[in-house]
């Protein structure tokens, strides 16, 4: 066993750093724990964190490539978020401009779920922590 902890970080590559640091900051509410522009590569660096200590990398490349989707291509499926009350989420997030699907409820857990987009169209799910009373 190589003991594995949890998830340390994640590392996004967006198409519009400007864009893309304003939805995770400002939307989502991530905190900025460091920023740093990497002359070499011509790539911005964005380390963000949640408030269990988990990081966001957010990567700015010279024209990256679209990222495949519909139908989902092989890799990583989508990124999820905890929250407290799936709905209230959605909500604010819908009262910023933001696109959310319908709630749905999880089949084997009973807990309410929902998926929207990142500027890059990566899709984010927030999952409830605990059933709240109601859709």
């Amino acid at each position: 066993m190589i003991g594995l902890r949890r998830v340390h970080h994640v590392a996004i590559i967006c198409s519009d750093y400007a864009r893309s640091k304003q939805f995770y900051t400002q939307v989502l509410g991530l905190r900025v724990l460091a920023e740093a522009y990497r002359e070499a590569r011509d790539s911005w660096k964005l380390d963000l964190a949640l408030p269990d200590g988990t990081q966001l990398e957010l990567f700015s490349f010279p024209s990256p490539p679209p990222r495949p989707s519909y139908p989902e291509a092989c890799g990583l499926r989508h990124l999820a978020f905890e929250v407290d009350d799936v709905a209230a989420a959605a909500q604010a997030l819908q009262g910023q401009g933001i696109a959310v699907e319908p709630l749905r409820i999880d089949e084997y857990t009973g807990r309410r779920f929902t998926f929207f987009a990142d500027p890059d169209g990566l899709p984010i799910e927030l999952y409830e922590a605990s059933m709240s009373p109601g859709i």
